[in-house]
């Protein structure tokens, strides 16, 4: 039995590293996509007419690319981490250096993948907190680069945390997904307009709201409290490190979205009676 789930864990974990490259477009390209579709959206509601892209642009194509030379990246130049370190982390063109953040999010997502596998029962369950961790990471860096959390994540996150509840993927019955879902997005709501009336600023987007939701489905409304409790935690440990290191965006804004992220992991790896320990309570 442990041999054969150790095989399943390491099958997962190579998916996650092919995921994990396709996770590294996805940051990358959606928030392009969006604001080339809010542009055009805008160019409507204005009645002029809207811009001809100069080629097509999706997850899809066009093909990768090195962003400095243009030169096209061939599919042995695209195998998850091993043509990173084959390549040593530069373009095999023009040699500019590739971030280091493409093999991590790689490994993370191949890592978080086989723990799945590991520790969830039964397969479909295991396959269903794969696409929570998946997208979870996703939306952690697409909010750290852009301030964004798409809807084009959040919301379906937040219906497969209803829909996983339904089938018995998550250990949480529906009564308690639902409130979660709904508690989780009125706290926060609740939160930011005490904020916006009392100071006159947005302290958050309503991703967070839409975030939070997902996590009262999938975890239903007990885990909300201490899910926000460690999203807190990481959120001054972080912010008091990049003061330090002069790292704080114009105006010392930091989006919440990544810190709520990596409460949501803490909860799905450890979970939420291991969060209060950590915090005392």
């Amino acid at each position: 039995m442990w041999v054969s789930q150790g095989v399943d864990s390491a099958l997962a974990g190579v998916l996650g590293l092919l995921i994990g490259s396709f996770l590294n477009v996805v940051i990358y390209r959606l928030p392009k996509m969006l604001e080339r579709q809010w542009a055009a959206d805008c160019a409507a509601i204005d009645g002029a007419a809207p811009e001809a892209p100069a080629e097509a642009f999706n997850l899809m194509v066009p093909h990768s690319r090195c962003p400095q030379c243009g030169h096209a990246i061939r599919w042995y130049e695209n195998v998850p981490v091993l043509s990173y370190v084959v390549l040593r982390g530069r373009c095999s063109s023009c040699q500019t250096r590739i971030s280091p953040r493409y093999p991590i999010v790689e490994l993370v997502t191949g890592l978080l993948f086989a723990w799945c596998v590991w520790r969830m029962p039964g397969q479909w369950a295991a396959l269903a907190w794969c696409g929570f961790s998946a997208a979870l990471l996703t939306l952690a860096l697409i909010d750290w680069d852009t301030t964004l959390l798409p809807d084009d994540i959040t919301l379906p996150l937040l219906w497969a945390g209803l829909l996983a509840a339904i089938l018995g993927f998550t250990g949480v019955n529906l009564t308690n997904a639902v409130l979660g879902a709904v508690a989780g997005y009125l706290s926060l709501w609740g939160i930011y307009w005490l904020f916006k009336l009392t100071t006159g600023k947005e302290g958050m987007g309503y991703g967070d709201f839409k975030l939070f939701a997902a996590f009262g489905a999938w975890f239903g409304w007990q885990a909300l409290v201490p899910i926000i409790l460690m999203a807190s935690v990481i959120g001054v440990v972080v912010g008091i490190a990049l003061k330090f290191n002069n790292g704080l965006r114009e105006g010392g804004y930091v989006p919440f979205g990544p810190f709520l992220a990596g409460a949501g992991f803490t909860a799905m790896l450890f979970g939420a009676d291991t969060i209060l320990r950590v915090v005392g309570l």
